[in-house]
Order: C-alpha cells, then sequence, then structure tokens
C-alpha cells in the first residue's frame, strides 16, 4: 500500500503518452504508518535515532487514530466548487479551529502521546497541553494552522502539529482528486499548505514526474521538474548534495536565493518526505554555510 489514493493510470492509457495525475490524495492510516515504519528504519543508526525513533512512534499513533476516530463528514459542495472557481484551497485552515473534531483528534493524540517515553522537556511540554486551558490551546492551534512558529513554543507546536496533520489528511482524503487546481507555485492544492520537500517518482503512469509534498495535509501535487517551489522560477536553478548521497538534494533557486529538498524515489523506493527531511538534517547543515535560505516547511525539524 503507497499511502496514497488514485496512483494507478488511466488503462485506456496504456501505449500512449499518460498525464501524471495532478494531486494525489493521502490515504490518512497507511501515510502516516508507512511513514512510522520509514522513521523507525532510519533510527536503527546515527546520532538522530533517540529523536527518529521518538517521531516514529509519534507517526504510529497517528496512524492508529486515523483509522480509529469517528468519519470526517465531507466538505460542502458548494464550498469545494467556490475554492476551485476562486484557485483557492478548498480545505479553509484558519476554519479548521472550530471543527469539534480536530479538539477531540487533539486531545485523543494528546493522550496517546503521553504513554511514549521522551526526554524530560518533551514530556514537560506534553503536559503542559494536555492541562492547558481552553483559551491557550485555541492560540496554539492558530499558531499552528497558520505556520506562526513562536520559538519559546517549539516543542509544543510539534505536538500539535502531528495532531493537525491527522485531520487534515483526512479531510483531504474526502476531496475528489480530479476536481483540485492550481493554486500557486510551492501551494498545496487541498489545504494551501507548504511544501515540506518534493520528490521525483516512480509511479506507475507518472515516471520521473515530480511531485511536491504538503507538510500539512499530506498531498502531493505535481509540479514541473526544474522549477523553484518558492518563487516558481526555472532560472538559476542547482542541486547541491553530500558527495555519498544522491537520492536527497537541495534544490537553490538563484533568482529568491531559497532552496527546498528533492528526493529521488526513483532511485530509492523507501525515501518518505518528512521522514527522509528529518534523517537529512546534515544537508541541512550544509546549506546554512551557503547564502541560501531554507523554504520547504517541516514541523518536525523547526529549531534545527
Amino acid at each position: 500500500m503507497s499511502g496514497f489514493q488514485n496512483i494507478q493510470p488511466d488503462p485506456s492509457m496504456i501505449g500512449r503518452l499518460a498525464q501524471p495525475p495532478y494531486a494525489l490524495l493521502p490515504d490518512p492510516a497507511a501515510l502516516f504508518r508507512l511513514r512510522a515504519e520509514r522513521f523507525a528504519r532510519l533510527a536503527q543508526s546515527g546520532d538522530l535515532a533517540p529523536y527518529l525513533t521518538l517521531l516514529g512512534q509519534l507517526c504510529a499513533i497517528q496512524s492508529a487514530l486515523a483509522a480509529e476516530l469517528p468519519a470526517v463528514d465531507p466538505l460542502p459542495a458548494a464550498q469545494v466548487e467556490r475554492a476551485r472557481e476562486n484557485a483557492m484551497p478548498p480545505i479553509d485552515r484558519a476554519a479548521l479551529l472550530r471543527d469539534p473534531l480536530l479538539r477531540e483528534t487533539v486531545t485523543r493524540f494528546l493522550d496517546a502521546a503521553a504513554a511514549i517515553p521522551m526526554p524530560a522537556p518533551a514530556a514537560a511540554a506534553l503536559d503542559a497541553l494536555r492541562h492547558a486551558a481552553p483559551a491557550e490551546l485555541d492560540g496554539a492551534l492558530a499558531d499552528v494552522l497558520s505556520d506562526a512558529v513562536p520559538f519559546e513554543a517549539l516543542p509544543q507546536y510539534l505536538f500539535l502539529a502531528a495532531a493537525v496533520q491527522i485531520h487534515a489528511a483526512r479531510l483531504a482524503a474526502t476531496l475528489e482528486a480530479g476536481g483540485l487546481v492550481r493554486i500557486g507555485h510551492g501551494v498545496c492544492p487541498a489545504c494551501g499548505g507548504p511544501p515540506v520537500a518534493s520528490l521525483v517518482v516512480a509511479h506507475q503512469g507518472a515516471e520521473g514526474a515530480r511531485y511536491a509534498a504538503c507538510s500539512c495535509c499530506g498531498t502531493h501535487w505535481n509540479e514541473v521538474r526544474i522549477t523553484c517551489l518558492a518563487c516558481g522560477s526555472t532560472k538559476g536553478i542547482g542541486y547541491r548534495s553530500p558527495e555519498e548521497d544522491d537520492t536527497v538534494k537541495a534544490e537553490v533557486c538563484d533568482s529568491c536565493r531559497s532552496w527546498v529538498k528533492i528526493l529521488y524515489q526513483n532511485r530509492n523506493a523507501a525515501l518518505e518526505a518528512v521522514a527522509d527531511d528529518v534523517a537529512s538534517l546534515g544537508l541541512d547543515l550544509l546549506m546554512r554555510e551557503t547564502e541560501y535560505s531554507r523554504a520547504g516547511f517541516d514541523p518536525f525539524l523547526l529549531g534545527y
């Protein structure tokens, strides 16, 4: 199971050049399960092993809750159509704060996470969230939903972002992939979230195509190769990578001086956007010494 819906090509296109599907919607339980498994595999060695292990355990909780929580109601057809007509994401992240199922998701995720062994600072941050007043929790969730990250709240942000990912992925899964439209470079067509990275895939019918991976709802959407995900420029695009790894690179843009990771899943099918973004922290450290600023967004890498 791939963790995504609708990745098989139209049989009528066999023998002809098929256009890769624009959007791949998440299968939430499978997406988080595969992410958890990838984190666990990556945690078998290296200095990041304790952190990768923790993230893998959190992703396992995400997978379980994605399957156990009450079903989400599909978005109203009028809202989806209005978003399509105005080239807007159908999932309004700002409005999610009023969704009672998001609050239930957050509560159940935080309670389940409390059973995981973790460093004392993380445990204290989690405990503070579990006992936070409703208004305080709403303020923190509003920051997560707007990708605003107060530095002093980074540990709490990680837990809340993981809970929001569950709800956002479940909402995205109710959409029709064929009804999503391009909003802009580097913007998720389902929820408007920023990309964590992009992947060159080997899916049947999309071999060699490039997909950006949403850091919030998990939707993947097709982007033209050799194009900056931050500004859309096709000029001055280059690639940096450690000599020992040609499957994870920094795609740099000389137009806006930013960079986003690109993962070559067609060379290593095990690569997963979020897990391998965290595991390739060494590339981030190398890029800190350059004039380029990171444009990829990953709630699990904030503060590094």
